[in-house]
């Protein structure tokens, strides 16, 4: 339907005409995009007064997580406390409520990440829960877990088990090397097949069109029109989401991530990529990224800092790497030399500056080679940057992903042991970055679906633009308003805007077709119930799409 949308006040996300009252679309592409008296209508168009609402292009989650959140629907949702002995009658009830042969294998999330202070779960503790089958906690930051002793047993680890990936993927260990029942990363994805083999069942996992629809749907209710997917693990993601493409219910430019995690992986990992893209590749669907993680997390101690850990004595331990500077420079030249580009997990300054030094170090050797910089590396997260490094990314035109609903405080304190109170008054510092003339793009990284309310870009430019948590506020006692420090950081409804759109879209390199209201672009954009620019800013969180436009149809609500 060709369609005119008059009196609006539309933000287009085009630097040269950021503003238009009028708007015209012709077989999915905008055709106008103005004032309305310079429009000439000629007849063919349905013609809607918008009232002055406020349209925006279509925004681009720039990284997230649809298969691991529909994966997690039989997860088993834990009540939110800091009392270990309520926790433990919670799911030693469940566990009551459910026996063996209903639920084999429990998996509950989540238990905060301070719930033992400075210590760490046990076996023992779980144990006197349930001990009958095998049970995983995951805690809140995502990136470690608390297990029983029947699934050490079930997966046969032991402490003569060596670590998958010592440092990041790794088991925490008594005094004589035997596993404590605390995991870090997701080590247990190396041996949790056997304890399935052994239970003789697996979990509802399998992924399918039909598992994957809610969270797709969610997206499109939310605004989303594409999304970058920082984690493929198999085929069985792509052929679901190839499947809801053909059914034409997937309402979204998407982009997917194999991951690999060595030097020697690399071309493995590359010819799957070139694999993905010749099968599932069209209009829709795009595979031509591989994901990296270069450090762990700040929570949890593993992230890669310049200076040591603040609760190190002997001033030694500076987390951990897992790419040195020459094995990462290579793998940056042989992703430039396979078109194939780079999207990076890092969160500590040590990673964030290595990874600079290696883009720099790749670059010149492909001129030096005679060979153009083709590939786009994207640098995830990076909450913890020294401030020499800020103004590197632009200069090498490195692209910086920022999950925005992080910022207001989600985690609480749990870094402050590692990197003590001035490096975690410095986290989530971007502003520098961003002005400084690099790309910055904004995202969800939602994992589970405890937390697909997070997904919505409205509740993550909420908490980015207020440093504030509405679901988990930092103390007002410590933190006046319960605002994350440093308030200066907080970033303007315009740049986060851009990064929700025009930037989102040079990330996915789709910035060509669409990520702004512009004469012959996709005509993907949405209607709002309100203007954010004249609203209170406490109420950013409650705006919603009336109207989601993909492709020129209205693909949720309607006008």
């Amino acid at each position: 339907m060709d369609i005119v949308l008059k009196n609006a006040k539309v933000y287009t996300s085009d630097e040269q005409q950021p503003w238009a009252d009028t708007i015209a679309v012709r077989e999915g592409r905008f055709v106008f995009v103005g004032q309305e008296s310079d429009w000439s209508d000629d007849g063919s168009f349905t013609v809607h007064d918008m009232l002055g609402r406020l349209v925006l292009p279509g925004l681009i989650d720039s990284h997230t997580h649809p298969s691991l959140v529909a994966e997690s629907q039989w997860h088993v949702r834990l009540p939110w406390t800091h009392d270990v002995v309520a926790l433990l009658e919670f799911i030693r009830a469940f566990g009551e409520a459910h026996p063996p042969e209903e639920m084999p294998f429990l998996y509950f999330e989540y238990y905060p990440s301070t719930l033992f202070g400075g210590g760490q779960p046990t076996k023992e503790l779980l144990d006197g829960a349930i001990s009958d089958r095998p049970v995983l906690c995951q805690d809140f930051s995502e990136h470690s877990h608390w297990v029983n002793s029947k699934m050490l047993e079930l997966m046969e680890i032991t402490a003569a088990t060596p670590d998958p990936v010592p440092g990041l993927e790794m088991f925490a260990r008594d005094e004589t090397g035997e596993p404590t029942g605390h995991l870090l990363e997701n080590v247990h994805h190396h041996f949790i097949e056997r304890m399935y083999a052994r239970l003789g069942w697996r979990p509802p996992t399998g992924l399918t069109a039909e598992g994957m629809r809610p969270f797709f749907q969610f997206m499109t209710e939310h605004g989303v029109t594409a999304l970058f997917e920082a984690l493929v693990a198999d085929e069985d993601t792509l052929r679901s989401v190839a499947e809801l493409d053909a059914a034409g219910e997937l309402h979204v430019h998407y982009e997917g991530a194999p991951r690999f995690r060595t030097l020697d992986d690399l071309p493995e990992a590359i010819e799957t990529v070139h694999h993905y893209q010749a099968t599932y590749g069209n209009d829709h669907i795009r595979i031509r990224t591989l994901k990296l993680f270069l450090d762990g997390t700040n929570e949890s101690g593993n992230s890669a800092l310049l200076k040591p850990q603040s609760d190190d004595r002997c001033g030694e331990n500076h987390g951990e790497i897992q790419m040195d500077l020459d094995d990462l420079t290579a793998c940056l030249v042989q992703c430039n030399r396979s078109d194939v580009d780079l999207h990076i997990h890092m969160v500590g300054d040590r990673a964030f500056r290595n990874g600079c030094d290696a883009v720099e170090t790749a670059r010149k050797r492909a001129t030096e080679d005679g060979d153009e910089w083709r590939i786009q590396v994207t640098f995830a997260h990076c909450e913890l940057v020294d401030p020499a490094d800020m103004s590197r990314p632009a200069e090498l035109g490195i692209i910086v992903n920022w999950t925005t609903h992080w910022s207001g405080g989600y985690f609480g304190e749990e870094a402050k042991k590692y990197l003590g109170d001035e490096r975690w008054n410095r986290m989530y510092a971007f502003n520098d970055i961003a002005t400084s003339g690099a790309a910055l793009t904004f995202s969800s990284d939602v994992v589970t679906q405890y937390e697909l309310n997070r997904g919505n870009p409205f509740f993550g430019i909420h908490v980015a633009h207020n440093r504030v948590d509405p679901q988990y506020p930092l103390d007002p006692s410590r933190h006046p308003d319960s605002v994350r420090p440093d308030a200066a950081s907080k970033l303007s409804l315009e740049r986060l805007i851009k990064g929700y759109t025009i930037d989102g879209a040079r990330q996915l390199r789709i910035d060509d077709r669409t990520g702004s209201i512009e004469p012959g672009k996709i005509a993907n954009f949405v209607v709002l119930d309100e203007d954010l620019f004249s609203s209170d800013t406490d109420t950013f969180l409650e705006t919603k799409p009336q109207v989601v436009f993909f492709e020129g149809r209205a693909v949720s609500g309607s006008l």
